[in-house]
């Protein structure tokens, strides 16, 4: 690949729930362009025709759709890549269907639409009998098809870029020999080398990625991998959203990929501090301090949180963003907080009560802004986050109710009970009893509950 090519940054549509609606995809070319992101890729996996059914062709309504988005890349120099995922039921020696992905990517072509990827994620790795017969390896069908594929784009277009995601996209998958054995290999070797390869690191969700893995993969590979980076997507739980640093990756992992792209939250209001902390890491010139990214972000971030009564402290939104920080890591205050609710759950000594007069100061704190942001003006960040943070005021009412009757109670572990948080409502239902049949225990692993047991 010429080693002229612009160094991709930027965002990816491309997780499971309703896409994000054209304002606020307007929303993000502006900041894009003020942060110098520079790539917008549209593979939202509930468009249907994206995925599901991607043998038919857009209809007048949904093309406009799509033109409007280009043309709005255009306007501000954004790369715009359509990403499209066969995977689920193509049949790679079916002349038929690879006449399809033609018809398809000519219609984008028409609209104007330069940059194409073809994902090959999260799809049986088996072929159809009869293409088991014609190829010698998933990797290898996969491989024809998307080589064809570009060939017959650039015969249209000369200056089309193409762009693949694997089967076995992170390191656990592929060692687990999804894809079949020899998948990246064959997929370096054959390839068109102009083709860039998406990788996620060793894990869908990686906490780091290191340069040594990147160049292992490069081994492979035969050409530096594009990282989809799904450190913020919160699609896999409902109930958390990710709003804490870009992190966990060194500055000099940017000399040995071909680009950042970020797969981030579905509810597109939260995703202002993932995606301002990636504009500053590609353009970090230093060491990367991701804490400090972090409060910079907050303090810009700050003037979405108009209220109708008031105003939001920075103090205030940073308490609340460490709450919901990375999925693997809390913020620090978060972490202060955690930290002194367990103390609470063992004996009563110097260190409970210190940790007890901690607890109350931030649980208060935190417990009124959660209900001081129902009078947000910007109503959409509101519905974005209405449902966390009233779960998370929750839990701190009750750890409060628990801590005023331990107060009272001397012993070891009394047997607690809220009226304001009634048995069967409160943690309540289907998911939360499936839950408590396992426990996880320290090192990970998950063991039956003794509740469970007796239940």
């Amino acid at each position: 690949m010429p080693e002229q090519l612009e160094f991709i940054a930027g965002v990816i549509e491309g997780f499971y729930g309703e896409p994000w609606t054209q304002a606020e995809r307007l929303e993000l070319f502006e900041r894009m362009t003020h942060w110098g992101l520079n790539t917008y890729f549209y593979g939202p996996k509930d468009d249907l025709k994206h995925r599901a059914i991607w043998r038919d062709l857009y209809t007048a309504s949904e093309t406009e759709t799509l033109s409007q988005i280009i043309t709005a890349c255009n306007q501000r120099n954004l790369r715009f890549i359509y990403g499209l995922g066969p995977g689920l039921d193509i049949r790679y020696s079916e002349e038929a269907d690879f006449a399809f992905l033609n018809r398809r990517f000519e219609q984008m072509l028409a609209l104007g639409c330069r940059n194409f990827a073809v994902l090959f994620d999260d799809i049986p790795d088996r072929m159809d009998p009869n293409d088991a017969q014609r190829f010698s390896s998933f990797a290898s069908a996969q491989c024809h098809l998307t080589n064809a594929l570009l060939q017959a784009t650039r015969a249209r277009c000369a200056d089309v870029r193409f762009f693949f995601c694997p089967t076995p996209y992170c390191g656990r998958m592929a060692e687990a020999g999804l894809g079949g054995v020899g998948y990246l290999s064959i997929l370096g070797k054959e390839l068109h080398p102009d083709i860039e390869i998406f990788w996620t690191g060793q894990e869908i969700i990686s906490q780091e990625i290191t340069v040594s893995s990147i160049q292992t993969l490069q081994g492979y590979l035969r050409r530096k991998p594009l990282l989809w980076d799904n450190l913020h997507a919160n699609d896999y739980d409902v109930r958390r959203f990710f709003c804490g640093p870009y992190s966990g990756r060194p500055i000099e992992l940017r000399e040995h990929v071909s680009g950042l792209m970020l797969n981030a939250n579905n509810e597109f209001p939260l995703n202002f501090v993932p995606f301002h902390t990636l504009a500053a890491f590609v353009k970090c010139v230093g060491p990367w301090d991701p804490r400090a990214a972090y409060l910079d972000a907050i303090q810009e971030w700050l003037p979405s949180f108009e209220m109708i009564h008031g105003s939001v402290t920075s103090d205030e939104l940073i308490l609340l963003g460490d709450c919901y920080y990375l999925p693997l890591q809390e913020g620090p205050q978060a972490e202060l907080l955690y930290n002194n609710a367990r103390i609470l759950m063992g004996s009563r000594t110097l260190d409970w009560e210190n940790a007890a007069a901690e607890f109350q100061r931030q649980s208060t704190q935190l417990k009124a802004f959660c209900v001081r942001l129902t009078e947000l003006r910007h109503r959409r960040l509101f519905y974005a986050l209405s449902r966390r943070i009233w779960e998370l005021r929750e839990e701190l009412d009750f750890l409060e109710r628990y801590l005023a009757f331990r107060m009272t109670h001397d012993a070891p572990h009394p047997e607690f009970n809220s009226e304001f948080h009634h048995w069967g409502t409160y943690r309540g239902g289907i998911v939360p009893r499936l839950q408590r049949l396992l426990a996880r225990q320290p090192n990970g692993a998950f063991q039956p509950t003794e509740p469970a047991l007796r239940a």
